[in-house]
């Protein structure tokens, strides 16, 4: 028994302990003993939103549905069907949707093994039938999260169960891609070994050679120019790897770069790699630019050459203007000029050639 608070159509309250039903408003006020009362203020006001609280009230003394009990539809005729996916794990997917990156609601426990990098699992799950190519939504492979994370085991387990190298997703982002935006060097000598390709099928879609140019991965950037990555490949709307590596103040892969041939005035558009790397009041950049024959007079699209981007009173421009003072000396524009006659496919056979070895070095910038 409870004791629950009831009014009449009236808002007349009293307190009943009887497991009755509430008072319909079509209840007629002469059964009710508070009207025979006078009745408080204070009653008055509480009988008020009581009256207008009818819905609530109802709403909190409905009975509790067990946990584990079907559930049934509000339309007429339906049956007991399954229990439904508004739980709190439903609720947690849709969140995963809308703030991760990409898909994660149909995420297979091997993807969850390969970006974790638990190998046994990883095993494991393959052994009982687990296909290797398993995609998300957004076309997200095991492979994919293993190189995300730099789980190269993972990823030789993968491969070797028949993944594929070159899958990309709905964004064309490939497992290299993926070896190159977390720096592992092993992952991205294995896709290589195992046949990934270098470039991508569109010149729109992400670059391995752009992205670790952007993430300062020196090792990433030797390993794909050695092979044979062209250093000059350009993507529309980022430009050559020279210039995002610039852009993004990565000194030694700039020099990487231009050691294997790459152009050092081929940037985006007519903004060259000497601008960003002024902009951004990098010395060094613009010292190795230089040194490899940057161009000082080329103009972006606003005609501006890098001296009138440079900070004032930065390196940069007492560096640009020390340069405009004393050109390059004879023996810096004739490595120039022999480099660029020898060939960007060429210089990596230079040490083939009966040269003696200080001219080699000369050469090769060594």
């Amino acid at each position: 028994m409870r004791t629950r608070v009831r009014a009449c159509e009236f808002g007349h309250v009293r307190l009943t302990t009887t497991a009755t039903k509430p008072f319909s408003q079509s209840r007629r006020c002469s059964s009710c003993s508070s009207c025979s009362s006078s009745l408080t203020p204070w009653l008055r006001t509480v009988s008020y939103y009581l009256s207008g609280e009818r819905v609530s009230w109802i709403r909190r003394n409905m009975p509790e549905v067990p946990p584990g009990a079907p559930e049934v539809s509000r339309k007429r005729g339906a049956e007991a069907g399954a229990p439904s996916q508004r739980g709190p794990e439903r609720k947690k997917a849709c969140w995963g949707i809308l703030t991760s990156q990409g898909s994660w609601a149909d995420r297979s426990p091997l993807h969850e093994a390969a970006s974790q990098g638990r190998l046994l699992a990883l095993r494991t799950l393959l052994a009982q039938g687990y296909h290797a190519n398993i995609v998300t939504i957004d076309h997200v492979t095991p492979l994919h999260e293993a190189c995300l994370s730099g789980h190269v085991a993972c990823a030789r387990a993968l491969i070797s169960a028949g993944a594929n190298v070159n899958a990309a997703t709905i964004d064309g982002v490939t497992p290299l891609f993926n070896c190159c935006s977390s720096g592992s060097v092993g992952g991205v000598e294995l896709l290589l070994q195992s046949g990934a390709y270098t470039h991508a099928s569109h010149t729109h879609f992400p670059s391995a050679l752009h992205e670790a140019c952007k993430r300062g991965s020196s090792q990433c950037v030797e390993a794909l120019l050695s092979h044979g990555v062209d250093p000059d490949y350009m993507v529309s709307h980022l430009g050559s790897p020279l210039y995002m590596s610039c852009l993004h103040q990565h000194a030694a892969c700039s020099r990487i770069l231009l050691h294997k041939g790459a152009s050092a005035n081929v940037g985006r558009d007519r903004d060259s790699p000497l601008h960003a790397a002024v902009r951004q009041d990098n010395a060094d950049q613009v010292s190795v630019l230089l040194e490899y024959g940057a161009d000082i007079n080329l103009r972006d699209d606003n005609d501006q050459r890098p001296v009138d981007l440079a900070p004032p009173g930065g390196k940069t421009k007492q560096l640009l203007h020390a340069f405009e003072v004393s050109p390059r000396t004879l023996r810096q524009v004739c490595r120039i000029h022999i480099r660029r006659l020898i060939g960007r496919s060429r210089l990596t056979e230079l040490h083939c050639l009966p040269l003696p070895p200080l001219l080699t070095q000369y050469l090769e910038h060594t």
